[in-house]
């Protein structure tokens, strides 16, 4: 019976998980696509071509060789069979081999980051079914050996890694909200079928002192000379219930107390950008967290339903679902909360070190009270851990006084969540947590004084108190007020008008080159076919292009202007034809001080006058006149007038998908809207390549956010205020009014440099959740005292 509903688990999840290869196939393509049809050096665009050429000629191979390696890959595993070396014909690994395994391990490692807790549970029932200490190398459940998979057989359909460089982003996207779901289905079907309903981690923890394991798992950093050594039990299970360390390569260990050297403690090396490091560690400490409470109360103390497992500690477990808390304990925490609130309002005047004192006491003695109602362990340990984390927050001394208080009166609001809703304690992504740590990571960032009575403060007072008004919501209203406060610091951080003023340029800045790309590719495409001088082809592709799309955006898409001036791109492509008939020649003679007008208009408004532009119309009317003397065919009538009606309607044929090289100075800023830009300090790209774990993170950036800006050896602290529509530019705001307009490849630069350095190493709630974990590695008893 456990072997077959093994293989039957094995079974579903190949089947969901080989239905996302053709899909993600096809938004490759599309992906190589967009390349394709960017403008840039002439290398790259012929390499961009050449990619999406290859990929269209061998998709279908690689969707067929990935499906059906995947197919035997389950039927190897099923059968016995392995592909592993033996010992005895173990060689050295040649560098393709390892090039191949780096390009699959990231793909594995941001499935395994996504679906973390989903794989440790399902590996944890796995191996309960089998008898297995750990799953197989070779396990189609593992993570890495999809991504091998898909990585191997790409390279055998004939693609290259460097095209896989190009897309690995689009695989990632495709491939892990399926494998994710996959994987929470494969555990739903075990559950259903009653195995391991509620996991207990504590027949897979062995002690530092015990018996050693048979099959230890080294892991190690690299270039960190330290690792750790976990039995293979526990790989699955993530962390042991003891302290954990922390190691970075070439870092020191992560935090205190939970993090120290003490007895059992676990050195765990991080890998990757500061980014994905910084997020694994968040997620470590609430793991730790997890594990350090559920060795001491004996259940599951983050079930991963969301409900609180039953369990074997003193007392007993919860067992019931979100929500379903014993109403006279949730009445005691409305009660707590109620008086603490009619209390809090002394705590706002008078000296601000004694009110903060007078708070933390008050709260430390609701604390106590509430813990001995508590029904269970679990309560218990529930209401202390939270009640710790507000005191770190409460004792947070970069956040103003004025918020702090407000903070403070969230204790209750936020147990009452954590009680129903223990994922609080597993995710980053909870409401709540989100919630806290973006009102804090954006005051702490500001003096008492330019808090004390703002609009910030307000918003604050305002969500606190909306959160309370709505007991009954759980984490439905942290999410409401969640979504408002950030649309309110998208207005509160850009309310000034020279911000705004500004803001509004570099919008049009935006839009207006990513235009000027577009209708370059598209005037590529009408003049392909067509027998055009190479010196008109520049001039219109380098300044015409610009030329419409500044027109379009001050004018309108459609306004005359800028109708005339695109008729001019299609007269200028006829005159400059070869002209055998007397007719045409004596039309363009008699048209051509009007078209020529056109030209210097259309330069002007982009700034080209004085020698440049003479410049530009003398060699066009050298061009004109060697037309003259061309005794080969002359463009047909009606090729022209289809080129003048395409171009009329320019805007119905272009989108600003794939338009990331957008060039930006000062004076571009300047010339659009004669902004002065002295008070603007202009960070172009430069064309540095940086990774796509870069671009992520600079994409990923919170307005709000508080950074230490080091550009030109001028170290600067700075908000995050804005971010444009099609995120190419980012604007931070430092205290003395100065703003730096940074375009997203140099922030990504930045960001990998240090250069742009976040303020705070870890989130609020993380940092609190940290601090409490010290107190109760040091002092366990309390947890339940």
């Amino acid at each position: 019976m456990s072997v077959q509903l093994a293989r039957e688990t094995r079974e579903r999840f190949v089947a969901a998980t080989e239905g996302v290869i053709a899909p993600t196939a096809q938004a490759i393509r599309e992906r190589l696509n967009a390349l394709a049809s960017q403008t840039g050096n002439a290398r790259e665009m012929h390499q961009h071509r050449d990619d999406f050429v290859a990929f269209l000629e061998q998709e279908s191979r690689w969707v067929n060789l990935a499906q059906s390696g995947w197919r035997r890959a389950l039927q190897s595993m099923q059968s016995g069979s392995s592909s592993l070396q033996s010992l005895g014909s173990l060689e050295l690994i040649g560098d393709e081999v390892v090039e191949n395994n780096i390009l699959s391990s990231r793909l594995a490692l941001v499935i395994q980051d996504k679906a973390s807790f989903e794989l440790n549970d399902l590996r944890l029932r796995m191996q309960h079914l089998e008898n297995t200490s750990e799953l197989s190398s070779k396990d189609v459940l593992r993570p890495e050996v999809l991504a091998k998979l898909l990585v191997d057989q790409w390279l055998a359909a004939g693609l290259t890694r460097a095209m896989w460089t190009k897309v690995q982003d689009v695989v990632q996207q495709q491939m892990l909200e399926v494998i994710l779901t996959a994987y929470k289905d494969a555990n739903a079907f075990l559950i259903g079928k009653g195995v391991m309903p509620e996991i207990d981690l504590k027949g897979f923890v062995k002690r530092a002192h015990g018996a050693p394991s048979s099959a230890p798992m080294n892991f190690a950093g690299a270039g960190a000379g330290r690792g750790m050594t976990m039995d293979a039990p526990l790989q699955g299970a993530m962390f042991a219930p003891a302290a954990i360390g922390v190691q970075n390569a070439g870092a020191g260990r992560f935090g205190a107390g939970a993090a120290a050297n003490g007895p059992g403690a676990i050195d765990i090396p991080l890998g990757g950008s500061p980014f994905v490091v910084a997020r694994q560690r968040a997620q470590g400490v609430l793991s730790s967290l997890k594990r350090f409470v559920t060795a001491r109360i004996g259940s599951d103390f983050v079930g991963g339903s969301g409900a609180m497992s039953p369990g074997g500690g003193v007392g007993g477990g919860r067992g019931v679902q979100p929500g379903a808390a014993s109403p006279v304990f949730v009445q005691a925490i409305m009660d707590a909360e109620v008086a603490y609130r009619a209390a809090s309002s002394q705590y706002v005047v008078g000296d601000e070190a004694t009110a903060i004192q007078q708070s933390a006491v008050d709260m430390r003695r609701r604390t106590a009270e509430l813990k001995k109602k508590a029904p269970t362990t679990a309560d218990k340990a529930t209401v202390e851990i939270v009640a710790l984390m507000f005191q770190a927050i409460l004792a947070e001394e970069r956040i103003p006084f004025s918020a702090r208080v407000w903070f403070a009166r969230l204790q209750m609001p936020v147990l009452r969540v954590a009680i129903a809703e223990p994922e609080f304690f597993g995710t980053l992504q909870h409401p709540a947590r989100m919630l806290i740590d973006r009102m804090g990571s954006c005051v702490m960032g500001f003096d008492a004084a330019a808090i004390s009575g703002s609009a910030l403060e307000g918003e604050i007072r305002r969500v606190v108190q909306v959160i309370e008004q709505y007991p009954e919501t759980g984490q439905r209203v942290f999410k409401l007020v969640f979504d408002e406060f950030v649309a309110f610091l998208n207005k509160y951080l850009t309310q000034s008008d020279a911000t705004q003023r500004l803001m509004s340029v570099a919008q049009q800045v935006e839009q207006k080159e990513t235009m000027a790309i577009q209708y370059t590719i598209e005037l590529r495409k009408m003049l392909n076919d067509m027998p055009v001088r190479e010196e008109i082809r520049e001039f219109l592709f380098k300044i015409w292009a610009e030329v419409l799309a500044l027109a379009a955006l001050r004018y309108g898409a459609q306004d005359q202007q800028t109708v005339t001036l695109k008729r001019a791109a299609a007269d200028l492509v006829w005159a400059a034809s070869a002209k055998p008939n007397r007719n045409d020649r004596a039309r363009v003679i008699q048209d051509l001080p009007n078209l020529l007008q056109r030209l210097r208009q259309g330069m002007a408004l982009l700034g080209i006058e004085g020698d440049p532009q003479e410049q530009h119309i003398k060699v066009i009317g050298q061009t004109l006149a060697d037309a003259f003397m061309s005794k080969t065919d002359a463009i047909p009538s009606a090729q022209i007038d289809a080129m003048a009606k395409r171009l009329a309607n320019l805007e119905d044929f272009v989108s600003d998908e794939g338009a990331t090289d957008l060039p930006l100075d000062a004076a571009s800023i300047e010339l659009l809207l004669g902004v002065d830009a002295a008070s603007i300090e202009v960070v172009p790209d430069t064309g540095t390549k940086v990774g796509d774990e870069m671009l992520a993170w600079a994409h990923d950036l919170q307005v709000g956010n508080w950074f230490m800006l080091d550009h030109n050896n001028r170290p600067t602290q700075v908000q995050f205020v804005w971010r444009s529509d099609r995120k190419q530019l980012h604007l931070f705001a430092a205290p003395g009014g100065r703003s730096f307009l940074i375009q997203v490849g140099r922030l990504a630069s930045y960001l990998q440099a240090g250069l742009l350095v976040p303020a705070e190493e870890e989130t609020l709630t993380v940092r609190a959740t940290r601090e409490a974990l010290a107190k109760l590695d040091a002092n366990p008893e309390r947890l339940l005292d």
